[in-house]
């Protein structure tokens, strides 16, 4: 079973609160520094060394926000990127981890992959509103990765699939929903790359499998001479 990609939308969210809070404490330094200087002892000034020191830390803040700003604007500036990266999916063959597909022709399919032999395998296909329209026997229940076809959609709906498997001691049999196909189109939603793969769109982090498209290979038509030259020649003539 293999796990979904990460994305840097979580490295960006970070940088942006550790740049408020580093902000924050910089607002409170300049202040508390600037009251030190205000009601220091006239007599017994700050010392020289300690108040470069403080003055070396307030710097070092700052170098730190504007380096924030500069990491931040560097990972919203790959969103372009993030999108030209993701067209070179388009028309290879991706396999992810997804359970939203919309019925076309009153048909919605899916793969579910099972870590074990199930001595039971039940399948539950569930509408939009998360009611289930559909529950029945697994046709598959064997180890590794098995097609499945719904038959009673309505067209342009969203159905989504989920696997319950055990095995014969009554042990839960990890399992999970895919979807395969080709990629055929790729956008962008709220800065993330979204592949468009048969009736579903899932984000580009889902994908856990990317290998290049099969092509048909069309058999050439069989004639009466084609057919003949596999056999002995001479025989024909006997």
């Amino acid at each position: 079973m293999v796990d979904a990609l990460t994305t840097t939308s979580d490295a960006t969210s970070r940088i942006g609160s550790s740049s408020a809070l580093l902000s924050q404490n910089f607002e409170t330094f300049l202040a508390l520094l600037t009251a030190q200087l205000r009601n220091q002892d006239p007599l017994s000034p700050v010392d020289s060394n300690e108040f470069t020191g403080q003055l070396t830390q307030m710097a070092g803040v700052e170098q730190q926000l504007l380096t924030n700003d500069l990491l931040t604007a560097i990972l919203q500036g790959q969103g372009g990127s993030d999108l030209t990266g993701a067209t070179t999916y388009i028309g290879r063959d991706a396999t992810a981890v997804w359970s939203a597909v919309k019925a076309t022709d009153g048909e919605a399919t899916w793969s579910y992959e099972l870590a074990g032999d199930a001595a039971s395998a039940k399948l539950q296909v569930l509408d939009a509103s998360g009611r289930v329209v559909h529950e029945a026997a697994a046709p598959e229940n064997g180890e590794g990765l098995h097609d499945f076809t719904w038959t009673g959609g309505q067209d342009g709906q969203v159905y989504t699939l989920k696997v319950a498997a055990t095995n014969a001691a009554g042990e839960v049999v990890q399992s999970q929903v895919l979807v395969r196909g080709r990629v055929t189109g790729v956008e962008m939603y709220d800065g993330q790359p979204f592949l468009t793969i048969g009736n579903s769109i899932l984000p580009l982090s889902s994908v856990i499998a990317v290998e290049e498209a099969r092509v048909a290979v069309e058999e050439p038509e069989t004639s009466p001479l084609s057919a003949l030259s596999a056999l002995n020649p001479m025989k024909l003539f006997s």
